[in-house]
């Protein structure tokens, strides 16, 4: 099977332009405004916009706003998707990063706030992304709408929030040992 990101995948002969993500509301938010253009690992790009938004918007969101933009962000981001890849004829192309921005900022609304946080969540987010333990491997694989584009980086931030958690707890517990 050929991988998502592997040069010998069809879908990464299909090139993305600034022309082409301006062309179309769905195609500009596909792309998270360019991000998606960056190169190499698009997807990188889109997940450290995502987190400089976050951070940068931060302090003029409430938790609670940041909690619909996010929602509103998905549901926007499986149209653009949906469309844009019937657009090209990728479903899910790797310049589409709306996803990733989606994740992060979810994954940031569960930790406190802070740059340093905000920082582990763009280094787990990124490592779950890519590994893509199931059932995000399963979603990614199987579910090819703008739906499964969107659904399996929300997997990963879970995954991603966990790790940091379980790394939390035995920074803690190793404290108390040493105390």
């Amino acid at each position: 099977m050929i991988g998502k990101y592997d040069p010998a995948n069809p879908a990464n002969r299909v090139r993305l332009t600034p022309r082409w993500a301006f062309s179309s509301p769905a195609h500009a938010l596909a792309v998270f405004f360019g991000a998606g253009l960056l190169r190499p690992a698009p997807g990188t790009w889109g997940t450290l916009a995502g987190v400089l938004v976050y951070g940068l918007l931060y302090s003029f969101i409430p938790t609670a706003g940041w909690i619909v933009l996010t929602a509103l962000l998905f549901a926007a981001g499986c149209w653009a998707c949906e469309k844009s890849g019937r657009d090209i004829g990728v479903c899910d192309h790797g310049g589409f990063v709306v996803d990733e921005v989606a994740a992060v900022w979810a994954l940031c609304i569960a930790l406190p706030a802070g740059w340093g946080w905000w920082a582990a969540a763009f280094a787990a987010f990124r490592l779950f992304d890519i590994v893509k333990i199931w059932p995000g491997s399963w979603i990614d694989h199987r579910v090819k709408t703008g739906f499964g584009v969107m659904l399996d980086d929300l997997v990963a931030a879970l995954y991603a929030w966990a790790a940091i958690q379980i790394l939390l707890a035995l920074y803690w517990s190793a404290g108390r040992l040493a105390a």
